[in-house]
């Protein structure tokens, strides 16, 4: 399968996804599960609520699948100071990596200098503890002009991925919201495309427009449809 130009291996596309449960009723079990699927098919990541890391990671003990916690989720709705504390404990717990929300309130307001620094607070902790930092932009909110503005600043702080929602709200990853974010933060910041990709057909498009991860509760299922495609 090419995907811009390149080939596109089944384990390829597997080390991309980030497996999800931020369901708020996600039990240990659901969490076991979750992370078995994400050891036996090599994937990425597991995405969870940040309580859940240190379960997680005892689950996934011995294998390269990393542990992602979200933070301030999936709201963004708190103090950066907190923000700062939850990714220091995620982290503390076994984070490999973080998915923190913006504070969109900050953002409405065009308070860009607030922005700016609760991304460098975070993005510098994570930076220190060698933890692979994304920054969630719930686009179904923003205007383009603002999207582009949190994309200008994150290709000045330099977070590992720029993020385009949470899958929470009232709308998820767009191919054309993906370009504008790769176009506007450049080479040096990658684009994670998450919220309502639940085929390969969703999942190609935001690759074909330049997310490298894809966040998605529906990993087996693209895997699958993806294999079938390739025959």
């Amino acid at each position: 399968m090419k995907i811009n130009g390149k080939n596109l291996t089944r384990q390829q596309l597997a080390g991309m996804f980030d497996h999800t449960n931020l369901h708020a009723d996600a039990s240990a079990a659901d969490m076991k599960k979750l992370c078995d699927e994400a050891r036996e098919n090599s994937f990425a990541m597991v995405a969870v609520n940040s309580v859940q890391t240190e379960l997680c990671k005892s689950f996934l003990a011995g294998t390269k699948v990393h542990v992602g916690a979200a933070i301030s989720f999936p709201l963004g709705q708190t103090a950066m100071a907190v923000k700062v504390f939850e990714t220091e404990h995620a982290i503390k717990d076994g984070a490999d990596e973080i998915d923190y929300v913006v504070n969109l309130t900050e953002v409405k307001n065009g308070n860009w200098e607030y922005i700016r620094e609760e991304m460098e607070r975070i993005v510098s902790v994570c930076r220190k503890a060698g933890v692979i930092s994304k920054v969630i932009f719930e686009n179904c909110y923003l205007t383009d002009d603002e999207k582009v503005q949190l994309a200008r600043i994150a290709s000045e702080v330099k977070p590992d991925f720029i993020k385009t929602s949470t899958g929470f709200s009232t709308g998820g990853a767009t191919a054309e919201d993906v370009r504008l974010m790769k176009e506007t933060v450049g080479a040096d910041v990658s684009v994670k495309a998450a919220g309502g990709i639940r085929s390969w057909d969703a999942c190609r498009t935001m690759l074909e427009a330049g997310a490298t991860r894809i966040g998605t509760s529906s990993s087996l299922k693209i895997l699958k449809e993806f294999e079938e495609a390739d025959q």
